[in-house]
């Protein structure tokens, strides 16, 4: 079933979801921070200078924290398209710390993820002749891809940051004999994203899995897309006292600031997570002076996937 790429054509408000105001507060000076950074090392890495003024652009108009003018809208026309060769440079600059600045394939984890062009999403402003993309996200089956360099590091890393004798079987389970029916869902983004998209581009994704199952041309095909499970690499802010009893002073601290608004409902649905140390620089405000940012990674049933839909729908649309 092909697919039609979906617009969107609206005021957009930039400001981070949470599900707190102490929560929404954090996030917020945490994401004008991470724009600036993730838009300077955007522009150090991505294909020529035409490309680097558009995201000194947007940076400017959208999301810059010395504009005390901004008032938090901006007028966008994003639209979703298939992955394709051309959107390699700016997916790759969105996965450049998705294994914590690990030295890893990560050209060849790029180019499955456009080669496989039946499933997965870009976002890019509309009729953008610099092609910046704003975010991926896609399912790549584990054992589908399991002699590809980047696939064979990538779970070389996951089982060299678990340190939880409880979970590291089940993570050894499905990155092995269960591998073939499970689905790396990656989804990465600008953090200025505008959240109103996250519904749809979730929506597409996985209505595309479920026509897979019966469109692709062979039966091996059809069968990689028939995912029983999904695993997740995320990072999210963690307050230092949160797996201790927090005193009266803290109460009002949430445990656990989520970047992306949908970790939050992928953590509460997952069959079983684990935290991992970053190496990524630590944000240096007041807000996050108790938070460190902190890797995660989780296990999530498919069958659980129509109650994510249906909670991502419901929290965007409350906000």
């Amino acid at each position: 079933m092909p697919r039609k790429p979906a617009r969107h054509h609206r005021l957009l408000p930039v400001q981070p979801l949470t599900f707190s105001p102490f929560a929404r507060s954090v996030a917020r000076v945490a994401t004008a921070y991470l724009v600036k950074h993730h838009m300077h090392d955007a522009m150090q890495q991505s294909a020529g200078d035409e490309f680097k003024e558009k995201l000194k652009n947007v940076d400017r108009q959208s999301v810059s924290p010395e504009d005390e003018e901004f008032d938090g809208v901006v007028q966008a026309d994003f639209a979703f398209f298939d992955p394709k060769p051309d959107d390699f440079h700016g997916v790759k600059t969105l996965l450049q710390s998705y294994l914590n600045n690990k030295q890893w394939d990560l050209s060849g984890f790029v180019d499955l993820i456009l080669g496989q062009t039946t499933v997965g999403t870009v976002v890019k402003l509309e009729d953008d002749e610099d092609n910046g993309v704003f975010s991926i996200i896609t399912a790549l089956n584990l054992g589908r891809y399991k002699d590809h360099k980047c696939i064979t590091e990538l779970k070389e890393f996951l089982l060299n940051i678990c340190h939880e004798k409880d979970k590291i079987g089940n993570l050894r389970s499905l990155l092995g004999d269960e591998a073939q029916k499970v689905g790396l869902l990656v989804s990465q983004c600008v953090v200025n994203l505008p959240p109103e998209l996250l519904p749809p581009l979730y929506d597409a994704l996985f209505d595309e899995i479920s026509w897979a199952t019966e469109d692709e041309p062979t039966e091996e095909l059809r069968n990689s897309f028939r995912f029983k499970f999904y695993v997740v690499v995320s990072k999210f802010y963690k307050h230092k006292n949160a797996n201790q009893k927090r005193s009266s002073s803290t109460d009002k601290d949430e445990a656990f600031v989520y970047i992306k608004p949908e970790d939050e409902i992928l953590h509460k649905l997952s069959m079983w997570s684990f935290l991992f140390p970053l190496q990524t620089q630590q944000v240096a405000t007041h807000e996050l002076k108790n938070y460190q940012l902190t890797g995660i990674v989780m296990a999530v049933k498919a069958e659980d996937i129509s109650s994510f839909r249906q909670q991502l729908h419901a929290l965007i649309n409350e906000s």
